[in-house]
């Protein structure tokens, strides 16, 4: 039999920890404690040498579990900027298309150069909302022919020879809508003089329709202008139609 010690009696005393086995007859005058080395694991250590459990790990490759992310936190951005919404440039283009005399001084051109989604469908959806006592089907209506009635003048103007996007024929279009939805509370109170309302009405269409136009319809077009100015035309009236239930 054979027998570990580390005392230091034995002839053989062991160096640096190691052991050393002796027979069974030298047992009896052995005696000794083996004491476990004291290993400390100071994962956040502040001196610059690795403890030993992280050189342990990091020499047999698993050194990535001691890596710890670190958190970029971002400030928190407002609802508004994390949407893409900017309400003074929303009112800005509105101020624009309701009062497209260039006499103003508004810088009327960013409302195409510079589409957004938010404001056109703000509008859409207000124009939609005075239009829907006893039509509540209309809503839906109204937005499809805002999307699909965009797309048919944006291939259009694209068939003509223009320049422009998507994006900013769904945003003149809807801006566009503004005077429509100005005229609708006149429409409510002189409902009953039916020349007066029908004047109104085409006061109200011409309106839209030239705020539209007169952005849409660039120089590019040269002689083609009223073929792309007549579909918006119609377009609007459309619309009209849509909240008199004509």
């Amino acid at each position: 039999n054979l027998v570990v010690s580390s005392s230091s009696n034995v002839p053989f005393s062991p160096t640096n920890g190691d052991f050393t086995f002796v027979s069974s007859t030298e047992a009896e005058e052995l005696s000794g404690t083996i004491s476990a080395p004291d290993i400390k694991l100071n994962m956040g250590s502040d001196s610059g040498k690795d403890p030993y459990a992280t050189t342990f790990l990091r020499q047999r490759g698993y050194g990535w579990l001691l890596e710890v992310e670190e958190d970029d936190s971002e400030e928190s951005k407002p609802l508004l900027e994390e949407l893409d919404i900017d309400l003074k440039d929303i009112y800005y283009k509105i101020r624009c298309v309701l009062m497209p005399m260039p006499s103003l001084g508004y810088n009327r051109q960013v409302v195409r150069d510079n589409p957004d989604f938010w404001g056109p469908l703000a509008v859409v959806l207000l124009f939609s909302m005075i239009s829907i006592y006893g039509q509540f089907r209309v809503v839906s209506w109204i937005i499809t022919i805002w999307i699909f009635g965009s797309l048919t003048i944006f291939l259009l103007a694209r068939v003509l020879g223009g320049e422009v996007s998507y994006g900013q024929v769904l945003g003149v279009i809807g801006y566009s809508l503004l005077p429509l939805i100005v005229i609708a509370p006149l429409l409510l109170v002189i409902g009953g003089f039916d020349v007066v309302s029908t004047l109104i009405k085409l006061f109200g269409v011409f309106w839209a329709a030239y705020s539209a136009a007169s952005l849409l319809v660039g120089d590019e077009f040269k002689t083609k202008k009223p073929l792309l100015i007549y579909p918006i035309f119609l377009l609007y009236i459309y619309f009209l139609s849509l909240y008199t239930g004509v």
